[in-house]
């Protein structure tokens, strides 16, 4: 009865910590989760799981590791914000596996993503032929994000500025130079790139947002 007893408020108890836990950490859909919060919620999982069958150690002791666990997920995820080569680092950066109608093989290999997993993404996306695709960018949550040729006419908006930051490899995409980028954003306006929070490129034109400092 007592161990009866004990599991009991165990559970609720864990119940009430993960909630809140989980709470702090903010909210964001299954499907949108990285690797790093993937681990992060295994992890407290298995601990609330342990902390209610194992009666030989104190309470106490599981939930400073789920304190400890959200503790550095939420210290990540504030990193995250500030920083994109660290974001990047934490939940990877997206590829285009279609460009314009191709199909980028060497961004498959890089991803380890093949035909049968794109074939399959796409079906669940309601297309039928990848000649019907412009544009496929494979996200850091494993989702595939679809532009069709027919529902879409204009180019690929491009981040070129993310937090301050030139991304080159979007610039050698069209083809450009961070030299004509700054030209451009001077001709607008925009001495300093640091005081760009983003800026994207799509059918010659810009979208600039500036920092709210």
């Amino acid at each position: 009865m007592d161990s009866l007893f004990s599991m009991l408020w165990r559970t609720v108890l864990m119940y009430l910590i993960i909630l809140i836990v989980f709470r702090l950490m903010g909210k964001r859909d299954i499907g949108e989760l990285s690797v790093f919060d993937l681990v992060v919620n295994i992890m407290l999982a298995e601990l609330a799981v342990m902390a209610i069958e194992d009666t030989n150690t104190m309470t106490i002791q599981y939930i400073v590791a789920i304190l400890a666990l959200m503790i550095i997920q939420i210290s990540t995820a504030r990193m995250s914000l500030k920083s994109k080569k660290f974001r990047d680092l934490i939940d990877g950066s997206p590829s285009v596996i279609i460009n314009h109608g191709q199909i980028d093989e060497h961004a498959m290999r890089k991803q380890r993503y093949n035909f049968d997993d794109l074939l399959q993404q796409l079906r669940e996306k309601g297309v039928r032929n990848i000649a019907d695709v412009e544009f496929a960018i494979l996200e850091p949550s494993g989702k595939l994000s679809v532009l069709k040729k027919e529902a879409k006419g204009k180019g690929l908006s491009l981040p070129l500025i993310i937090d301050g930051v030139i991304q080159n490899d979007h610039l050698n995409r069209i083809q450009k130079s961070e030299d004509w980028l700054l030209q451009k954003l001077k001709e607008k306006g925009y001495k300093n790139i640091s005081d760009i929070s983003f800026c994207s490129y799509q059918d010659r034109e810009f979208y600039i947002d500036t920092k709210n400092l």
